[in-house]
């Protein structure tokens, strides 16, 4: 009698750690977007591991429960240090997660096979955090170490932008220490961009400490409000022109990235002067979310060449979303690129591909999977 061979074992779900929360100001903007993603992905392909990062920096295990990290009236969710404090090894080859729990000998989660960084701001989304799951040999989803960090930060990323030819608005940057010496050599500067002008954190996002400025005597305290998240300040001309968003995915060796069609933010609410953290985030019936955007085809077309030429301008991979201005005489000027957007499923990044084609799971799928293909270290 002939032996029979064996059924072969179920091929293993691929595993994917979601990390979120962090030390950022755009803490509460990470949760949101990780449980958006949790609800979203394909649990027939892949297992789940949440992993938050605590405002102090602790990464933990966190509840797989979309629900708990929703932003709701009334609630704002938070990573605690509530769970098993989690450790990622940093050795090629190794990635087996491990649990430390007080009184309780370290245990294995077993290994991950690619991480979906969702954060925002420092510590997470400037290459910091890039960096750390380059030296762990772990794939992951999203821009790499240089991207990132230029992403991040809006003076380098005008200057790459600029040098590759890119259409940017004028602007200047107050380092540390230089306002206090000498202010009104600072305001004289400002005031040569033309009234009126946007005050920034320089490595910042979700509009945190942004404050349009029409009069000079508002300066100090502008200032004063973006250090009180960044040192470093950027201080724009103002645009006259519409806002457009247009979301870019790829980054497979070989292929020119993607352009989905535009989106366009429009306050409606007079209590918002521009699109600022309370109209993104708690004040979502004072903005309309239009897409795609009211654009003639030439314009379309335009902002959708200059967002992939922006992605690889910084060489960005993965996801981005690229802000600009459309103005009255059709120019598109570049305002920044954000390589890890908001990603709840009612953000503009998925709302953009979900008009365009493809929808919010089928985009979870694509970024893991082009995650997975790409090696870490030099590429």
């Amino acid at each position: 009698m002939s032996s029979q061979p064996e059924p072969s074992a179920p091929a293993r779900k691929t595993r994917v750690l979601i990390l979120f929360g962090g030390r950022s100001g755009e803490h509460v903007i990470s949760c949101a977007t990780a449980g958006g993603v949790m609800r979203a992905i394909d649990r027939e392909r892949y297992e789940v591991i949440p992993v938050g990062i605590t405002k102090a920096g602790q990464w933990v295990l966190a509840a797989d429960e979309p629900e708990r990290w929703e932003i709701t009236p009334g609630n704002l969710p938070e990573v605690t240090a509530s769970g098993g404090e989690v450790l990622l090894p940093l050795a090629v080859g190794q990635r087996a997660l491990r649990v430390l729990e007080p009184g309780e000998f370290p245990r294995e989660l077993g290994e991950v096979d690619v991480v979906f960084p969702l954060l925002h701001g420092p510590f997470g989304e400037d290459g910091t955090l890039q960096g750390l799951l380059e030296l762990a040999d772990v794939p992951y989803v999203g821009a790499g170490v240089l991207a990132s960090a230029v992403g991040m930060d809006k003076q380098f990323m005008k200057l790459v932008l600029a040098g590759q030819g890119l259409p940017i608005a004028p602007y200047t940057v107050i380092r540390p220490g230089e306002w206090d010496r000498n202010p009104a050599a600072w305001t004289e500067t400002v005031a040569g961009l033309g009234l009126p002008v946007f005050v920034k954190p320089a490595r910042a996002g979700s509009s945190l400490g942004i404050t349009k400025v029409d009069d000079l005597a508002d300066l100090p305290a502008a200032i004063a409000e973006a250090r009180r998240h960044d040192p470093k300040v950027l201080v724009e001309a103002g645009v006259v022109g519409r806002e457009i968003e247009c979301a870019v995915l790829g980054g497979r060796e070989g292929e020119r990235p993607r352009a989905s069609l535009p989106g366009e933010i429009v306050v409606t609410d007079a209590h918002h002067d521009f699109y600022d953290f309370e109209a993104k985030y708690l004040d979502e019936a004072g903005v309309e979310l239009s897409c795609p955007a009211d654009l003639p085809p030439h314009l379309v077309d335009e902002v959708r060449d200059i967002a992939v030429r922006t992605f690889e301008a910084v060489g960005a991979e993965g996801l981005s979303r690229v802000d600009v201005f459309v103005t009255t005489d059709g120019q598109v000027i570049v305002n920044e690129i954000n390589t890890m957007p908001g990603f709840t499923p009612f953000s503009m990044y998925p709302r953009m591909w979900e008009k365009s084609g493809i929808t919010y799971p089928e985009l979870i799928d694509e970024l893991i999977q082009l995650a997975l293909q790409r090696p870490t270290g030099l590429r």
